[in-house]
C-alpha cells in the first residue's frame, strides 16, 4: 500500500508554544497556498485526516469525501498544551526525555500510547483495501507512521519516531510504502 502523508499548514500560534492536541486554525492565505502547491501532486485516492482543524480544513479543500480519524491526531501534552516551552520546568522535560515511552508530559499521552493509536489508524486505512491513500496529519504522526512502516516492534518504532529530527515542513507531502507488519500491539 502506498500512502502520501501530508502535514497540515502552519497553524495560527505564536512560536515556542506547545500545541500538540490543541485545535488551532490556519490562516486562509496559508491554507490556499498549500492547496495550490499540493493539488497537482496528489493522485486520486481516498483521503483520511486528523479531525483537528489545521488538518481538517486542508483535507476538505483537497477532497470531496474525507474520513476523519481521531487516531491520526497529534500527541496530547495535557497541561503543557498552549504553554510556552520555556515555561515548562526543566525537570519535567528531563523526566520525559528519561522515559519517552511511558512518561506522560503534562499528564497527557505518552509516546507509546500515541504509537498504538497511530498503528490502529494505519490498520484501519489498510483494512479499507484501497491500495493508495492520502493522509492529512501532523509531524509527530508522520514520524510514527514512517517508523512503524519499517517493521520494528511498537516500542522500537515509538522510540525511533521520537528520535527523528523535526524537519517535516508545513504543507509537505511525504510518500510512504507500507509493508506487512504484525498486528500485535
Amino acid at each position: 500500500m502506498k500512502l502520501i502523508l501530508v502535514r497540515h499548514p502552519r497553524p495560527l500560534v505564536a512560536p515556542g508554544i506547545c500545541y500538540g492536541s490543541t485545535d488551532l486554525p490556519v490562516a486562509e492565505d496559508e491554507l490556499a497556498r498549500v492547496v495550490t502547491d499540493l493539488r497537482p501532486l496528489l493522485p486520486a485516492a481516498p483521503m483520511f485526516s486528523s479531525p483537528l482543524q489545521r488538518c481538517a480544513l486542508l483535507a476538505r479543500r483537497l477532497a470531496d469525501h474525507v474520513t476523519f480519524d481521531a487516531d491520526l491526531a497529534e500527541m496530547d501534552f495535557g497541561s503543557w498544551e498552549n504553554r510556552r516551552w520555556d515555561d515548562i520546568s526543566r525537570a519535567d522535560v528531563d523526566a520525559w526525555a528519561a522515559d519517552l515511552l511511558h512518561y506522560r508530559p503534562g499528564g497527557g499521552e505518552n509516546v507509546l500510547a500515541v504509537a498504538r493509536r497511530v498503528r490502529r489508524a494505519l490498520d484501519a486505512i489498510r483494512a479499507r483495501g484501497t491500495g493508495n491513500a492520502i493522509v492529512v496529519c501532523h509531524a509527530g504522526t508522520i514520524r510514527l507512521m514512517t517508523a512503524l512502516a519499517t517493521g520494528q516492534s511498537l516500542e522500537q518504532a515509538a522510540l525511533a519516531a521520537a528520535a527523528m529530527p523535526h524537519q517535516i515542513p508545513y504543507g509537505a507531502a511525504v510518500p510512504l510504502t507500507l509493508g506487512l507488519w504484525s498486528k500485535q500491539l
